[in-house]
């Protein structure tokens, strides 16, 4: 079964399959995480097997919610079917908007919600192979640098979020306690 996404077409918020809407390049709903400890974020390589970005670095989470999902609980089930994640509290960091080219003429035009969320470097992850190739935590300022010297290792939207985005991110982190979550 096709998974269908929310998309807008002619203004109307409407059902549509996720590869349709990348091919069509749709404005859509999208979500993405950030795991923070401190200045250290959780970072995740996409599984080679993925349709775009392969073998990219991506923030912790990133993806679709399905037609009628709430944003919070998208992200919520994705960290947990992406990297067996469970039991953080998400706090909303606000929304941003971007348009990408991805790779084989696809596009991601997205209407993110940003979700941010405390934890130690103790937190459990279980990477699903199908999604994650790796993982690490990574300080700010190292990603930072990492991305200005080879920004072809890094989904444009990481690009874009550090670009553009960051300081509501870090505005959120500030009132996020951290939560020790253990397996």
């Amino acid at each position: 079964m096709a998974e269908m996404v929310p998309a807008w077409i002619d203004g109307t918020l409407t059902p549509v399959e996720k590869l349709e809407v990348h091919q069509r390049g749709l404005r859509h709903m999208a979500i993405s995480v950030f795991v923070m400890n401190g200045d250290k974020t959780l970072l995740q390589r996409r599984a080679l097997g993925k349709y775009h970005t392969p073998g990219l670095w991506a923030n912790t989470c990133c993806t679709h919610p399905r037609w009628g999902e709430a944003p919070e609980a998208c992200a919520l089930r994705r960290l947990e079917e992406e990297l067996g994640i469970t039991g953080l509290t998400l706090r909303q960091a606000g929304t941003t908007e971007y348009r990408a080219e991805v790779g084989q003429g696809l596009i991601e035009h997205e209407v993110v919600d940003i979700f941010v969320a405390q934890a130690t470097e103790r937190l459990f992850i279980e990477p699903n192979p199908e999604e994650v190739l790796e993982t690490a935590w990574v300080a700010l300022p190292d990603l930072t640098r990492q991305v200005q010297a080879e920004p072809a290792r890094f989904t444009p939207w990481l690009r874009i979020y550090l670009a553009e985005g960051w300081d509501r991110v870090a505005e959120t982190l500030q009132a996020t306690p951290v939560l020790a979550h253990h397996a």
